[in-house]
């Protein structure tokens, strides 16, 4: 019962301290480039026009949730037709959603380029 009151606020606090090094951090690196004279068209000199991040999130979870579901399926057929038993489940789920989440990388990376 204890631990749990120990456990939460030290992930809380890794979160905070990470976040808050990544702003200062990125402060002090802006704040150094100003004194130097450095204008600040140098933070968008590497940005490119991308797709919108709603577009990408939808494609990458239809194509995860789809290769989930045809993972379902062919373990399915491979237990009633084969010998394999129930351990198949996991393994033939996980290696479609893998496939799938490389092919939502593929298309966004198609994506972009439009």
């Amino acid at each position: 019962m204890g631990s749990e009151v120990i456990i939460v606020p030290i992930i809380f606090g890794i979160f905070f301290g990470i976040v808050y090094l990544f702003f200062s951090t990125r402060n002090k690196e802006r704040m150094a480039l100003i004194e130097k004279g450095i204008g600040a068209e140098i933070f968008n000199k590497g940005k490119q026009r991308t797709a919108p991040i709603w577009k990408v999130f939808i494609l990458n979870l239809a194509v995860l949730l789809m290769g989930i579901g045809i993972g379902v399926f062919i373990a399915m057929l491979l237990d009633q037709y084969t010998n394999l038993g129930e351990g198949i489940y996991p393994a033939v789920i996980f290696t479609t959603a893998g496939a799938g989440l490389f092919v939502g990388f593929n298309l966004t990376k198609n994506l972009d380029k439009e």
